[in-house]
């Protein structure tokens, strides 16, 4: 399998330096992984990850407005 091309996300990097880091492989999946568990990989499709970043915009979003 070729490597992948790791891009961190640009919300990483907080006090305790905990990243996030997200690949497309060459199939057309899309790769998950932590900086503080880098062998342990998440591997979805653009279609499930953007419902999931949907539904986590949307909650807080209505958690802001009260």
């Amino acid at each position: 399998m070729p490597s992948l091309n790791w891009q961190k996300s640009s919300y990483s990097g907080g006090p305790e330096s905990n990243c996030l880091y997200i690949a497309t492989a060459p199939d057309g999946t899309i790769r998950l992984r932590e900086s503080d568990a880098p062998d342990t990989v998440l591997t979805t499709t653009p279609g499930p990850l953007a419902a999931l970043l949907e539904t986590l915009s949307t909650t807080g979003r209505s958690r802001v407005r009260g």
